[in-house]
């Protein structure tokens, strides 16, 4: 029989489909478990990341099956976004026609996977009836002071014509097409994460399921600091002062400058009169062009004098008010008092502009190169203060909160708690994308849409320019509408959502994907939070961060009860060619497509499974995918050619293991320690490569039995029915474990072998823990301490049997030539150490 695997794998997936398989019921009585990789966006073509990705969810959707789950494991489309659009203004086509026809293609492409997909639950985040759901929440959202509208300084792509939020601008360039990111001032909608901050930062630590690199992720972007807001008048300005935030008040003593951001709104009032205002305004420039919203350390630290003085708020000295390249307006108040004796950052910058350097920490220890006279670097450690007037001698420690309160006594500051999380700009003036269902009515203002009006469709006939503008603001049939306040004219709202909206609840929609109301909330809790979840590390913060959020969000609108939208995170790595990851400009990509059509989709999973960890970069390698192939090959002969004797065989008994021969117990003890070793791997550490390989590694042992059973002269193996017993319990055990990754061999195979139920409904096997005792133990023999041979004794031998056996090896007795033995060390089953001398 020839393994034709295009032929078996189509009349599988054909067997699924029609039969649908991999349905789920919402009220199965068995333990129910969520498994989702995070969905496509719909560009055409799968590639093999998307493989690697779709490949790693269905090995565990497949397996808590075969463990007993009802799994749900749903699939569907991130179908807005720019790239619909560009692709639209290149080809000629409409958004929608581009996007529905590479889903279609994508679709019977991750079909020809054998992905175990409930197909029922697919859904499209461009059809309106899903958004429609979506802008119900923003209008609820809105109501609740969630959503709000405002003016303000905004990311500004001119590339893409439309607005970035902060997460997605990546070393001050756009995220997805790398021009650089111009700031402009825009009226925008936004949803205010910032209410949820310390929640999302209390809520990393009960994700123990999340890779913790991802974690310190989203903990430094929500960014919280503890510390106090000083209030400093500035000299000579009546009524004028500047607030700046610190979490160092314990230093308020060192301030000898400050610095204000080029964005502070008194920046260039500062300057007014002073003779400055040149050198400011073209600073503010400078900063404008160059802005890249970078940490700190990222750019050299520049400042301009702005003209101006502050005053100390306890000392009264005056002190130069710096503007200053490294100071955001995102972060605190956009204003710092700066301490060069005791922050590094300010040092640097004292030292380049001259200057002065007041210490008010002293170290309790002599310090190496420290010398309180002439500062070589800021003191940034703890200590007792000095030059502090009243707070002398207290422990810098205390002195924060003696220091924060002394101020609030006298009106010139008070505790603050801030973070450098900011709300989330979510408007978009682009055409392919949801639109944001208010309208402006010059009577009644913001006025959002009847909920029984929606959805706000958005209209098929519209199609961005050839610069991608949006045609909304110009398509009167659009924005055209009566206000549902007052029935007057009024201008529907063109801005549309950003597409991370749509991502950021979908998990939850597939619940109940055909529901008339967005979410049944009794269905929802069944099976929030998502049990597993599978995606690249690039969405660390934008996409996993807003999922927290509006899963929050929900909660509070009554929509649900989770709190984390996932409770187990895995990131997979990349998949890479010749050290680079895959791209048409390196001519390095191999089409999924071309693989599958040469090998078969199981041949794919296999290596894709094998080749590396999931969390690590996988290295594509066209030898490795004609391994896996050959290993499927000699799987399908070893079952094919023994086929007859095999389905004659008696099933096993387990109660005659202690009657077998060697060879069958070694057998048998095999194929249980893989059971067990792959049940592991697969289970709790989602390492299959090492499930793979345990697998090889028991097809050899039965190689080798069958081997060693033919006869000279013949072909065939020849065994009595015990021992074909023995095999066939290896070798279906071998397709049971390598169901969940090569779905379609196994399947094929298993009926070969007479089986009428589907392998990919049968029961996961638990090991024989008799079958894998050994009666036998490896003993590492040492002469003198140095490892002289490896034995073999029974496994209850004592000291003297252990030592027989070791004084019977050739070489043990060579490195105890002429020596007398002076002392015995016995591990028992493990080590025997011999002093000789």
């Amino acid at each position: 029989m020839k393994y034709n695997f295009e032929e078996i794998e189509k009349r599988w997936q054909d067997k699924w489909e029609r039969e649908k398989s991999f349905a789920v019921a919402d009220d199965a009585d068995s333990p129910r478990y969520y498994a989702l990789e995070m969905f496509p966006y719909p560009s055409g073509r799968i590639h093999m990341g998307h493989v690697r990705n779709y490949s790693i969810g269905d090995v565990i959707a497949r397996f808590k099956r075969m463990k007993g789950f009802s799994v749900l494991h749903p699939m569907g489309w991130d179908a807005f976004g720019l790239p619909a659009e560009n692709a639209a203004i290149k080809h000629g086509i409409h958004p929608a026609a581009w996007t529905m026809d590479n889903i279609d293609y994508m679709r019977k492409q991750l079909r020809r996977l054998g992905l175990s997909y409930d197909w029922d639950r697919e859904i499209a985040t461009c059809h309106p009836d899903y958004y429609r759901h979506e802008q119900l929440f923003f209008i609820q959202m809105l109501k609740k002071g969630l959503a709000y509208r405002k003016r303000t300084k905004v990311n500004w792509c001119e590339s893409c014509h439309t607005v970035l939020a902060n997460e997605q601008v990546e070393e001050g360039c756009c995220w997805r097409c790398d021009n650089e990111v111009q700031a402009r001032e825009i009226d925008g909608w936004f949803f205010r994460i910032t209410d949820y901050a310390e929640e999302l930062l209390e809520g990393c630590d009960t994700l123990s399921g999340w890779p913790e690199k991802v974690l310190v992720m989203q903990r430094n972007w929500i960014g919280k600091s503890e510390g106090a807001e000083i209030v400093f008048d500035v000299k000579d300005r009546d009524g004028l002062s500047i607030t700046v935030f610190t979490t160092r008040p314990d230093t308020l003593m060192g301030a000898t400058f400050m610095s204000i951001s080029p964005e502070h709104p008194v920046a260039m009032e500062l300057a007014e009169g002073t003779g400055q205002e040149d050198e400011v305004k073209a600073f503010i420039d400078k900063f404008k062009r160059e802005k890249a919203r970078k940490e700190y350390g990222d750019t050299e630290k520049e400042g301009v004098f702005s003209g101006s003085y502050a005053v100390h708020p306890v000392t009264g000295d005056v002190i130069p008010i710096y503007l200053a390249n490294f100071v955001l307006m995102e972060y605190g108040t956009g204003a710092v008092m700066a301490v060069p004796a005791h922050d590094q950052r300010d040092f640097e910058f004292a030292s380049r502009y001259n200057l002065p350097v007041k210490l008010v920490i002293k170290p309790d220890a002599d310090v190496d190169g420290f010398d309180v006279n002439n500062l070589e670097a800021a003191w940034e450690g703890t200590g007792h203060l000095v030059n502090s007037g009243e707070f002398d001698g207290l422990f810098n420690e205390k002195a924060k909160k003696e220091i924060t309160a002394w101020l609030e006594k006298q009106g010139r500051g008070r505790s603050r708690v801030t973070y450098r999380l900011r709300d989330w700009g979510i408007s978009r003036q682009r055409f392919w994308g949801a639109p944001i269902p208010v309208v402006h009515c010059e009577k009644c203002g913001v006025v959002p849409v009847r909920e029984g009006d929606l959805p706000v469709v958005l209209p098929v006939d519209a199609v961005p320019d050839s610069a991608g503008r949006s045609p909304l603001p110009q398509l009167e049939s659009f924005w055209r509408t009566r206000c549902p306040s007052c029935g007057g004219d009024a201008r529907r709202e063109t801005d549309t959502m950003d597409t991370f909206v749509e991502s950021s609840w979908y998990f939850a929609r597939y619940i109940c994907p055909r529901d008339d109301k967005p979410l049944d909330k009794e269905k929802v809790d069944r099976w929030l939070p998502v049990d597993q979840y599978i995606g690249g590390i690039e969405h660390a913060i934008l996409h996993l961060l807003y999922s927290r959020f509006f899963t929050r969000a929900l909660r509070d609108l009554g929509w649900l009860s989770a709190d984390e939208p996932f409770k187990n995170l895995l990131t997979q790595g990349m998949v890479l060619k010749d050290g680079s990851k895959m791209s048409k400009s390196k001519g390095n990509v191999v089409d999924p497509s071309d693989m599958i059509k040469a090998y078969g989709a199981d041949t794919v999973r296999l290596f894709i499974l094998f080749a590396a960890p999931p969390e690590r970069d996988l290295e594509w390698s066209d030898k490795g995918v004609e391994g896996a192939h050959r290993f499927l090959q000699r799987l399908w002969r070893t079952v094919t050619e023994n086929r007859e004797h095999i389905v004659s065989a008696s099933p096993f008994d387990s109660g005659m293991h202690s009657q077998l021969p060697d060879d069958l117990k070694k057998l048998r003890m095999k194929t249980h320690s893989t059971i067990s070793r792959v049940t592991k791997d697969i289970d709790k550490r989602f390492h299959f490569n090492t499930a793979i390989s345990a697998i090889m590694e028991l097809m050899n042992e039965v190689g080798a039995v069958l081997k060693g059973a033919v006869p000279e002269g013949e072909e065939a193996p020849v065994l009595d029915d015990t021992a074909w017993s023995v095999v066939r319990e290896a070798l279906e055990h071998t397709l049971i474990m390598l169901n969940p990754i090569v779905p379609h061999i196994t399947e094929e195979l298993w009926h070969i072998l007479g089986h009428e139920d589907d392998l990919w409904a049968v029961e996961w096997p638990e090991a024989d823990a008799v079958a894998m005792k050994s009666d036998t133990v490896k003993i590492v023999v040492q002469v003198n301490g140095k490892v002289r041979a490896n034995i073999m004794v029974d496994a209850g031998a004592d000291q003297e049997a252990a030592q027989a056996a070791a004084l019977d090896d050739a070489n043990v007795k060579r490195h105890l030539e002429g020596k007398q033995i002076r002392k015995v060390i016995y591990v028992p089953g493990r080590l025997l150490n011999i002093v000789a001398g």
